[in-house]
């Protein structure tokens, strides 16, 4: 899109796979500035083009449109940089859960035990990704050897 050219809002929707009402949206909620008129008829600019690219990213980052519109309105630096620390924080906690959770699924692909809720190993790892305290290392090898029916574990690490 070049600088100078402008679209009507079918067209900058279309770009980006959305709908006009969304658009429209998005002006009411303050996210996006109102496009000038010609003839009637809304007509959006590059500028509108990257607003809408950084709606979407921030959506992707997991941002609500309240959160997305805050940074992009916020009047300072300081401002929109503490928005942003907050956001990552949360990010980061997010990652740690969806990490743990990947582990959960992880296990349970290669889990030999005919009731996997039974299985230490997963008793671990599904305490650890809610907080709470599962058995020990030593207890876990135990009772995984007895819930994979007797057999020896090859290691401690879930599997």
């Amino acid at each position: 899109m070049k600088s100078t050219e402008t679209l009507r809002i079918g067209e900058l929707a279309e770009r980006f796979g959305l709908a006009p009402h969304v658009l429209r949206h998005w002006e009411a909620m303050g996210l996006l500035e109102p496009a000038a008129r010609v003839s009637g008829r809304r007509r959006y600019t590059a500028d509108h083009a990257v607003r809408v690219l950084t709606i979407l990213r921030g959506k992707a980052a997991g941002m609500s449109l309240e959160q997305i519109r805050d940074v992009v309105t916020v009047s300072g630096r300081a401002e929109r940089r503490a928005l942003l620390a907050r956001h990552h924080a949360d990010l980061d906690r997010r990652l740690q859960e969806l990490a743990a959770a990947k582990a959960l699924i992880e296990h349970l692909m290669e889990c030999t035990a005919e009731d996997f809720t039974q299985c230490p190993a997963y008793r671990r790892l599904a305490a650890d990704a809610a907080g709470l305290s599962g058995l020990s290392g030593a207890d876990c090898v135990v009772e995984e050897s007895r819930a994979h029916g007797g057999a020896a574990p090859e290691a401690t690490a879930p599997r």
